[in-house]
């Protein structure tokens, strides 16, 4: 509704939310190439066209990669943190609240730089974005008069996602630091009056 995404495509709000799920359910399968179709008109009609397929492609190449990161990232930290608990020595507990800490202090120093590159220039970092990853071709490059996945995922959208996501990672580096600087400053004052 926002972004007037019905009237710019002449798809009914039923064929957005069809293309949408299919969207989602082709960026979840082992499918390498979407194929969606949708009435227009009372006609069935293939949503994407070669250019928007290969670039599908590519960002489902990303999602995975994106997948695969955080899993891994997930499985260290999680590691760390067992280990350090587990130990029960309290300088591996402290030192972990340092690192906690610490990374929340990296995390909102980069979320504040994206937010800010995002507010005084978003169309150019999204071109970079762009530029640095999808080297192989150029079929990212669409025409938003014509290519319905522009039509259907206009700028104004990803500059929602964007500043939405950033704060909203910024919001849980606060929570982690503010919970782990609480702690250390509480242990500190327990050690203090013992």
């Amino acid at each position: 509704e926002k972004y007037g995404i019905s009237q710019v495509t002449g798809l009914d709000d039923s064929e957005l939310e069809k293309a949408a799920a299919g969207l989602v359910s082709y960026f979840n399968s082992d499918e390498e190439y979407i194929s969606l179709t949708v009435i227009k008109d009372g006609e069935p009609f293939e949503l994407f066209n070669y250019r928007e397929i290969i670039h599908l492609k590519d960002v489902k190449g990303l999602i995975w990669l994106d997948y695969w990161v955080l899993l891994g990232t997930l499985v260290c930290v999680l590691t760390y943190v067992v280990v350090c608990l587990l130990w029960r020595k309290p300088s591996y507990r402290r030192r972990l609240a340092w690192g906690v800490v610490g990374g929340s202090g990296i995390t909102l120093g980069l979320m504040l730089a994206l937010g800010l590159g995002s507010l005084f220039g978003f169309n150019s970092l999204f071109w970079q974005f762009h530029v640095i990853s999808f080297t192989a071709n150029d079929f990212w490059l669409l025409d938003p008069t014509s290519d319905y996945l522009k039509m259907l995922f206009p700028d104004g959208y990803f500059y929602d996602v964007v500043l939405f996501c950033t704060l909203g990672v910024a919001g849980v580096a606060v929570i982690l630091g503010g919970v782990s600087g609480a702690w250390l400053r509480f242990s500190k004052k327990g050690k203090a009056l013992s």
